[in-house]
């Protein structure tokens, strides 16, 4: 299945299973609320799957989170441990971003997912502000125990062919069942809170009103249908200011009673205790008593007209931003950029509509967008003529329209290419350098404030300094790889006789240059020499020495394996370069049904057995090229029988943090005996993508399998 889905009746049974096991953890923890990550992208970043006990929108600034992120979630999975955080002020001494964003009282609890050596994600639970600052043992063991389960469900899931991924919008897990209440007792309750002298309202953990009694209406001047199914902040222009929509964050997170006075038009005060549990908050609301002359049912007069003022960004708005500032810092590339902005941008000012222009060449070009139309993004893309967009990038200023009749009096023409009814075109410069134009939209024709119009265009400021870096290690990253493939042979030759596949994967999709390569080499009609080896370092001059080895082993090649490396040794050693290679040699004598191998200080290649034996080769040990020219290099000799396979690799394919590496060739091994009678390039892919799935690759990865076809496998030990 392609992620965790909403529908409980559509919803797979490894789904089930994971939404179970969180609802247990979290209660059985005590926990008020629970996150699911999974890994993503290659093992690089975490997004959420399920969340339990706390509204998506709170969470859409860590909806995806690199798995190098300082948050505890990211630090879980990648150090493999659990992180307890037993209040906030600790939480910002070590998490400033997640405390600055989310400045509540709480304690946090993150752990890795775990099946054996591969991790699947975490799990972040918060619990209330009352827990105590340590956790107790029996809380650490239910949360361990809870996650070595989820990661067994993830593993089976991925295993039968249905991997569980995050989907694009969360599935939220309730975390408490409303009792079922009868008729009569529902009415006395009811009857019960009308003839109370003070507003009664109760809240989803939404912040939606569920209910509110006939006196609470009237106190803060609206009617029961009226409020009933909506945001109080959004049906009451008065409680708009964003300290309101925070005391209610506060009381959902920390799941502390709390309170706050706000004012209704003209002059009448009244004061909202909240009071939150695990499925919303009951809210009491009074006047203060100085203005009812201790009387708070007196009836308020019913307000006067007053113009409205600007009105505040919203809280959740403000943590979006300042989330989206701290993250711009970690974008690296231009979709890192694209995918923050988008998600961020969209939830602070609750638009429907977003387009990221990049110039390039004179134009502008799309390089992200949500809420669109393709027909509206083609418009868009490559842009040079009179067009609200281009006007925006070319006078350096931002430009607004509240209607599409704004629109139509200044571009003729120009809304019809989209359904959308209000805009923001918001440049990009940096240094006065123009870098592109933002787009934003609204279905409906939207007032830009002006605190709105002063948040849209800080945000393109440091949009505008995220996108300039992101093109400048993108331009960067184009180059290196370029470089990298060039130096790597385009495709192994077809050598009879012979299978092979061979996999690179670099360490990071950074703009380093990775050292390790391979090569297969086809020599007569009954023989072929195949190599790999890890160059010192990750930059151009690692990968310049990795071409000028390859070139060294080309032109020896066919020699004994000892010489062939002795020979590229002392060309090695000659140049001086600064840097080590560890280097295996491998001649392949097909006729002769042998293998002669030779190593400079690398791993011994991995030999599967034509009857289910994996074994790692027994070979005479050499010193690393470009230390000594006269060094020595030993050739050892196998036998390669119809069915056998070499699997030569560097060491990114089996470094592990805190596992030794003895361990982890033989779990490499027990993997191969498992898999052998895959296709060779099925199992280079699955080798691979074992490691990705683990979280832990710290080193770039070269796999080169060979293996001489057998007419019948011999049956596993």
């Amino acid at each position: 299945m392609s992620g965790v889905q909403a529908d409980r009746a559509g919803t797979a049974p490894d789904a089930r299973a994971v939404e179970a096991e969180l609802h247990r953890v979290v209660t059985g923890s005590g926990a008020s609320m629970g996150v699911l990550y999974l890994l993503s992208n290659g093992g690089s970043e975490l997004r959420i799957a399920m969340i339990i006990g706390m509204p998506e929108e709170f969470l859409r600034p860590w909806r995806r989170l690199s798995l190098t992120a300082p948050i505890p979630a990211s630090d879980a999975a990648r150090e493999r441990r659990l992180i307890w955080s037993g209040n906030h002020e600790e939480t910002a001494r070590r998490y400033p971003r997640l405390a600055l964003a989310f400045p509540y009282r709480f304690a946090l609890a993150a752990a890795p997912l775990l099946d054996g050596d591969i991790c699947w994600g975490s799990l972040v639970l918060l619990f209330p502000a009352t827990h105590p600052p340590t956790l107790p043992a029996h809380e650490r063991d239910t949360i361990l125990s809870a996650c070595e389960r989820l990661g067994t469900t993830l593993r089976r899931a991925a295993d039968g062919d249905r991997p569980l991924s995050s989907p694009d919008v969360p599935h939220v897990v309730p975390l408490s069942q409303a009792r079922h209440v009868p008729p009569a007792e529902a009415r006395a309750a009811v009857a019960f809170v009308d003839r109370l002298p003070e507003g009664c309202c109760s809240l989803d953990l939404e912040g939606r009103i569920t209910y509110i009694n006939a006196t609470g209406a009237d106190l803060v001047g609206g009617t029961v249908p009226a409020l009933t199914g909506v945001l109080p902040w959004a049906a009451l222009p008065w409680l708009r200011d964003p300290v309101f929509e925070d005391r209610y964050r506060a009381a959902v997170v920390s799941r502390e009673p709390t309170s706050f006075t706000a004012v209704r038009p003209p002059d009448r005060r009244l004061t909202f205790h909240l009071y939150p549990d695990a499925s919303g908050l009951s809210v009491r609301i009074t006047p203060l008593a100085a203005e009812t002359n201790g009387d708070p049912a007196r009836p308020s007069p019913a307000p006067a007209y007053s113009p409205p003022s600007p009105e505040p960004i919203r809280p959740g708005a403000l943590y979006h931003l300042m989330h989206l500032a701290a993250a711009f810092t970690e974008a690296v590339s231009v979709q890192d950029v694209v995918d923050l902005a988008a998600e961020h941008i969209m939830s602070a000012f609750d638009l429907q509509g977003w387009i990221l222009l990049v110039s390039e060449g004179g134009r502008l070009r799309v390089r992200g967008h949500r809420g669109y139309e393709p027909e509206a993004v083609e418009w868009l893309d490559g842009q040079t003529g009179p067009a609200p967009a281009t006007a925006a990038l070319a006078s350096q200023a931002s430009r607004f329209y509240a209607s599409p009749g704004e629109m139509e009096r200044e571009y003729p023409g120009a809304r019809t290419h989209s359904d959308k009814a209000a805009w923001a075109y918001l440049p990009l410069t940096v240094s006065g350098q123009p870098v592109g134009t933002c787009v934003l939209s609204y279905d409906h024709p939207h007032h830009f404030s002006h605190n709105e119009r002063a948040a849209m265009t800080s945000v393109a400021g440091l949009l505008a300094q995220a996108l300039d870096r992101a093109l400048l290690y993108d331009a960067k990253h184009q180059l290196a790889h370029r470089l990298q493939a060039g130096l790597l042979p385009d495709a192994l030759p077809e050598i009879p006789g012979l299978e092979a596949a061979a996999r690179y994967l670099p360490a990071t999709p950074g703009i380093e240059i990775g050292g390790d390569f391979y090569d297969l080499i086809g020599l007569d009609a009954a023989g072929a020499a195949a190599t790999i080896g890890d160059v010192q370092g990750h930059n151009v001059t690692a990968a310049a020495l990795m071409g000028q080895v390859r070139t060294a082993v080309h032109a020896t090649a066919g020699a004994a394996p000892g010489d062939v490396l002795a020979r590229t040794n002392r060309l090695l050693t000659d140049l001086d370069p600064g840097l080590f290679i560890s280097c295996l040699y491998v001649h392949l004598d097909l006729g002769a049904h042998r293998a002669r191998l030779s190593t400079a200080g690398h791993i011994p290649p991995l030999v599967s057995h034509p009857d289910g034996r994996v074994t790692p080769a027994t070979l005479s040990p050499g010193l690393l090229l470009g230390i000594d020219a006269t060094a020595d290099y030993h050739t050892s000799e196998i036998p390669l029988l119809p069915g056998t396979m070499l699997v030569l690799y560097t060491d990114g394919l089996v470094e592990t943090p805190g596992v030794d590496l003895d361990t982890s060739t033989a779990q490499l091994a027990a993997r191969i005996r498992a898999l052998r009678h895959q296709p060779l390039d099925e199992l280079a892919d699955t080798l691979v993508r074992d490691v990705e799935r683990s979280g832990t690759r710290s080193d770039d990865i070269a796999l080169l399998l060979l293996r001489t076809p057998a007419g019948t496998m011999p049956p596993a030990l």
